[in-house]
């Protein structure tokens, strides 16, 4: 299974982005999909994660400015950042674990994405 992130870029402080991440090969379900950030020097750390029933959380860091959403019937999460912040510079991963369907069987999958690179000018 692949994940396929778009929509990073630059960005001035107080904009918006809307990052997209969408899977593809032969899924056969998708539970958690989730967004990771790395910043330059750092370590990466989950921003949020929605589960396959909608259920959503995220990290104190961006929550009231960034939301998870997610359409099963196109197997793409997405991640809407408001109210940017030069912190929030940094390449944003997607990651979603699940099932696909190889060889006569149902198999698991936990995969990311390429990264895509938010950079947030003050």
């Amino acid at each position: 299974v692949q994940l396929q992130a778009s929509g990073g870029g630059l960005v001035q402080a107080g904009g918006s982005l809307r990052l997209s991440c969408a899977a593809s090969g032969s899924i056969f379900s998708i539970n958690t999909m989730k967004w990771y950030r790395q910043a330059p020097g750092k370590q990466r750390e989950l921003v949020a994660l929605i589960t396959s029933a909608g259920s959503t959380n995220l990290a104190d860091s961006v929550r009231g400015r960034f939301t998870i959403d997610r359409d099963n019937a196109k197997n793409t999460v997405y991640l809407q950042m408001n109210s940017l912040k030069p912190e929030d510079t940094a390449v944003y991963y997607c990651r979603a674990d699940g099932r696909y369907f190889r060889d006569s069987y149902y198999r698991p999958f936990d995969s990311w994405g390429q990264g895509t690179l938010v950079t947030v000018s003050s």
